[in-house]
Formats: C-alpha cells, structure tokens, sequence
C-alpha cells in the first residue's frame, strides 16, 4: 500500500491537468502552428511558462486503483501485478 500522500499528491495532479488541459491545449498550438507569427508564438510560450507545473499531464503517475503501488502498473486492467 502506497502513502495515502502520495496517492493525494498524484490526485491532486490529475485534478489539475484536467482544470487546464483546454488552455494548454490552445497555447501548445499556437506555440507549434506555423501559420503563428515569432511574436505571437513567445508570448504563447511565456504564458505557457506561467502554468502550475503540475498542470502538465507528464507529471501524473500511473498508479494501481486498489493500492495505490506506482511500480508493476498494467495499463490494460489499471493495477498492479
């Protein structure tokens, strides 16, 4: 069984990724258009930049729904083995 800190930690995380991924989502394309001009894609960067960084959905682990274990994850049924 994983520290319940850790479990809240990584909720807490997920929580957030879904609050901005829309705004996250808009900024990473302008950023990436090319149709965007320089100015336009450094500012979408620097606002990007502002973001919390648990925001971003890299920072959410994959963890198993019963215990909590963040290590032997399978994806397919959401548990650890």
């Amino acid at each position: 069984m994983a520290k319940k800190s850790a479990i809240a930690r990584n909720n807490k995380r997920i929580r957030m990724v879904e609050k901005y991924s829309e705004i996250r989502n808009e900024l990473k394309n302008i950023a990436n258009s090319s149709e965007s001009t320089f100015e336009e894609k450094i500012e979408a960067r620097k606002k990007l930049a502002l973001l919390p960084k648990n925001s971003s959905p890299v920072r959410v682990r994959n963890r198993c729904q019963k215990t909590g274990r963040p290590r032997g994850y399978m994806r397919f049924f959401g548990l650890s083995r």
